[in-house]
């Protein structure tokens, strides 16, 4: 068990946890500021008097979460924009916060899958061009990198839910722009800021779920993001079908998620900042009091949990002491272990980026045509797709938990059949068999999109349990805007890839060739087992050399499991 000692201000003492903590706290070296970490118990490996010391620091968390009600109560939740809502049952206020942050994925897969539809008469109303098109479609991808870019900044100073709040304005900004627009350029300008909203929201929101959940549920309530993404899409769809011989439709459609970035706005409303960013940020009374509403601090799992929280917290402060704040954004690349979660972070990100469900997605209603369907049935056939890719992500949420991110990977096989079936179903001529054309195809771009919605979970996932505490921002910005540079890139690109290596080709040679030669022997031998582990014990994995994971791995494997 991990037990605490502690350390004055000067450095010239260091007592056991034997003495008595308020004893500590009259030493006139210790600073008593709420800022402080230093002035709590330090986590060791001292095996010493387990539950009297535990009960001594639970003791004095309390105190100082009473101290900090009294004299910041009102004014935190004020500053926070924060209702405070407290539940007896923890579980309830866990499921709460996910469900409510995870609704932030509806704005993100309504503005990714709304343009298929809005693409057909704003191409003619506007006269758009082939490259000013790809450039509508594309853009949001790109108006994402840049608020990636803004996530470490916007995180570390305003922390992650106040980001998110940030998020629903440029969503908010960005649909009113698009809605009113006259010209292409106005459009470009919507779409940017649009794409600003869903980075700030995508790297954020996997982090913040992650912070404040129990690890048991984690993989659950992130994979959420993921189904409310899905969901997203397929109302895109189903609005575009609403709007579609509506005059000027298509205004109707690029303004929808101008409803959700306000019901999302005031779903924030209610919910706390991250306990592990508060932790970070030095402001323990308050850290403890969001997690007491978390958690059932009567169970000592929950109290251990925070203690190590307290000492990630402390490591991470030492570490940074004699660092300046530009050379401890180099920590992604020289810290070993920060450096392993980066390599995975970005090549599971990149396995589920470049193997072309973007493309897919934001051109679906142009694949449809490409096959047979009239614009208007290519436009409703597009539900098809989405509604495939929402059921594809309730698995994730109830059993990813259970068998575990190495066995939750493997969907990419079921996946990769998908698109051999939708490279099959455009050699087959809709001339002479349009029923078998359109009968592979179909079936190919059902199994693909189910298979895929269960495999993206994994995309925020991973990444957001992956980072030490005091690389997380960074490191979920570093994915966040390689995520969106691949769907850029993709999705810009579609065109002029496809007409190069036909839709054959791009569909088996580059995404089905992605996903078998590169991801499924990368996740077989180098991707480690995170479930059911706290944040701080993934620590102690991506310190292992990776040698050591491939060796796990291969043990495992001749055992005849993968998740372990």
């Amino acid at each position: 068990m991990k037990f605490c000692t502690w350390k004055s201000k000067t450095g010239s003492e260091v007592r056991e946890v034997g003495d008595s903590v308020d004893e500590v706290f009259k030493d006139p070296t210790v600073k008593k500021d709420e800022e402080s970490i230093e002035d709590l118990e330090k986590v060791s490996n001292v095996d010493v008097s387990p539950a009297a010391n535990i009960n001594r620091q639970i003791k004095e968390l309390n105190r100082r979460g009473d101290e900090f009600k009294r004299e910041h109560g009102f004014l935190s939740c004020l500053k926070n924009l924060e209702f405070e809502i407290n539940f007896k049952n923890k579980k309830h206020m866990v499921l709460m916060l996910g469900a409510f942050a995870a609704f932030a994925g509806i704005l993100s897969g309504i503005d990714q899958s709304i343009i298929s539809g809005a693409s057909i008469e704003m191409n003619k109303m506007l006269h758009l061009s082939s490259h000013e098109a790809s450039l509508v479609s594309s853009l949001m991808p790109l108006g994402a990198v840049a608020g990636s870019i803004l996530l470490t900044p916007f995180s570390e100073l305003l922390g992650h839910k106040r980001s998110l709040v940030i998020s629903c304005g440029f969503y908010t900004m960005g649909a009113i722009i698009c809605a009113a627009a006259l010209n292409v350029r106005t459009v470009y300008a919507g779409r940017f800021f649009i794409g600003v909203g869903v980075g700030l929201e995508g790297g954020g929101i996997g982090v913040y779920i992650a912070e404040c959940v129990p690890s048991t549920v984690r993989g659950r309530l992130v994979s959420l993001y993921q189904f409310n993404t899905a969901l997203g899409e397929l109302f895109g769809y189903i609005v575009g079908v609403i709007f579609f011989e509506v005059h000027g439709g298509w205004r109707f459609m690029v303004g929808s998620s101008l409803i959700f970035s306000t019901l999302l706005f005031i779903g924030l409303l209610f919910l706390p900042e991250s306990p592990r960013w508060l932790m970070h940020k030095g402001r323990v009374g308050e850290s403890w009091n969001v997690w007491k509403r978390l958690r059932d601090v009567g169970s000592e799992s929950e109290q251990l949990e925070f203690l190590e929280l307290i000492q990630a917290a402390n490591d991470d402060k030492d570490l940074h002491t004699h660092k300046s704040r530009f050379k401890a954004y180099f920590d992604l690349i020289c810290i070993p272990r920060n450096r392993r979660a980066l390599i995975f972070a970005s090549i599971m990100i990149g396995l589920g980026q470049l193997t072309g469900i973007n493309a897919i997605m934001y051109y679906m209603s142009t694949l449809m045509g490409k096959i047979g369907f009239s614009e208007k049935k290519s436009v409703a056939m597009s539900m098809v797709g989405g509604a495939a890719l929402l059921l594809g992500t309730i698995p994730a949420i109830f059993w990813m938990d259970k068998f575990g991110r190495r066995t939750w990977s493997m969907t990419i096989i079921i996946f990769s059949i998908g698109l051999v079936l939708v490279g099959v179903g455009y050699l087959i001529s809709i001339d002479t068999n349009l029923v078998a054309a359109e009968g592979v195809y179909l079936t190919g771009q059902i199994l693909y999109n189910m298979a895929f919605g269960s495999y993206a979970a994994l995309t925020w996932v991973l990444p957001s349990e992956s980072f030490s505490l005091g690389t997380r921002s960074a490191g979920m910005t570093v994915s966040s805007v390689l995520l969106y540079i691949f769907t850029f890139t993709v999705t810009y690109n579609f065109d002029r890839m496809q007409a190069a290596m036909t839709y054959t080709g791009l569909t088996l040679g580059f995404y089905g060739g992605i996903a078998v030669i590169i991801g499924i022997p990368y996740q077989l031998f180098f991707m480690p087992e995170t479930k059911n582990r706290t944040l701080e014990e993934i620590d102690d994995i991506f310190n292992r050399p990776t040698r050591e994971i491939i060796s796990e791995n291969l043990m495992w494997l001749k055992r005849g499991r993968l998740s372990y």
